[in-house]
Parts: structure tokens; C-alpha cells; sequence
């Protein structure tokens, strides 16, 4: 039997880095040591927090690898200094990974009363719309107008503050231009 992928089905394209991330999720397992917690605080930030009990400071790392946030821990240990009637209290170390979407960058992280508090935030790109509008040459410079020719009209492709950002003899061209620089067009006539 064959194992159908996002990447292979044929209405799925471009899907294959969505199938990397699922499975990446899926390997991230971590048997449920340490627990945690993750809360929204804001509407673009959230918080997740780490019950780390007997783990110091240093005894954490925290990285972002290939869109993973990874905490790990690893406690020294210091059984050769005590003499033990009793261990319950296993020092093990842990490795805890979370999966950030796109946008969302990692803040601060605090440690409080055992537990270890990690501030996210999403960020959203900026929207800049940009407008197209045909403009008569007849209006430009003379060398603008001599390069150019026999064309009457040019469209201009300027920010919402006026700033002009290009001139194009095709409308068509003019949008794309637009998108090629991740903005959003808008006509105006």
C-alpha cells in the first residue's frame, strides 16, 4: 500500500513544507516531563510557562531552531557531595519543543517560584498600499517625455503619501510591480 502525502496528492500543491511541520510536530512527543501550560495574554501574545521545580537558571537553555522553540534542561549533579536515605526526586534532564508559526518571535523569559514563563509575541507585517493611476504625460519633464515617446499616458505607481515610486507604460505592469514589492495595490482612476 502506498502512503498517500500532502506533497503527492494532486489537488495538494505546495503543501510540502505544511507536511515537514506536521511531522516534525508529531516527533516532539516529550512523554509530558515537564508539564506546562500555554495562556493567551494579549490579543497578538501569549505566555508559556514551564513547571521547572529544582532546575536553577543556569541549568535551562532556551533556542529557537528552524522555527522550534526548544527549552532543555539538565540539572548537575551534586550526589557525590550529599548521601541520599531516600531519592525520589529524580535529576533528569528534559528537552521541550514548540512548533512557532510564521511572524511570532520569542521575548522574555523569567524564571518565578519553580516555574519558567516564556512571552511570545505574533507580529503582523505591516499593510503598505501602494495606488495606480493613470497620469498624461504631458505633465512629466521634457526628458521624461523624450524617453518615452509617442506614449500619451504612463501609469504611476505611488504611496498613499504621494511618494511616487514608479512610473510604467502598462497598467498590468504596474500592478505587478506593486505585488512583486509586497504591497497592495489599489486603482484609482
Amino acid at each position: 500500500m502506498t502512503k498517500l502525502t500532502l506533497g503527492s496528492h494532486p489537488h495538494m500543491l505546495g503543501f510540502e513544507q505544511l507536511e515537514r511541520l506536521l511531522v516534525r510536530t508529531a516527533k516532539t512527543g516529550n512523554e509530558g516531563y515537564p508539564p506546562f501550560n500555554i495562556e493567551q495574554t494579549s490579543d497578538r501574545g501569549y505566555r508559556i510557562t514551564l513547571a521547572v521545580a529544582g532546575f536553577a537558571e543556569e541549568d535551562l537553555s532556551i533556542t529557537v531552531e528552524d522555527r522550534q522553540l526548544v527549552i532543555r534542561g539538565r540539572q548537575r549533579d551534586d550526589s557525590s557531595e550529599r548521601v541520599y536515605l531516600h531519592r525520589g526526586i529524580a535529576a533528569r534532564q528534559f528537552q521541550r519543543s514548540f512548533v512557532l508559526a510564521e511572524g511570532v518571535d520569542v521575548g522574555d523569559a523569567t524564571m518565578e517560584n519553580g516555574l519558567l514563563h516564556i512571552d511570545l509575541t505574533q507580529v503582523m507585517p505591516e499593510t503598505r498600499i501602494v495606488y495606480v493611476r493613470p497620469v498624461s504625460t504631458a505633465i512629466l519633464p521634457d526628458d521624461v517625455r523624450e524617453e518615452l515617446g509617442n506614449i500619451d499616458e504612463v501609469y504611476a505607481v505611488h504611496s498613499a503619501a504621494g511618494e511616487r515610486l514608479a512610473l510604467v507604460t502598462e497598467r498590468d505592469m504596474a500592478f505587478v510591480l506593486a505585488r512583486q514589492n509586497d504591497l497592495s495595490p489599489v486603482a484609482v482612476h
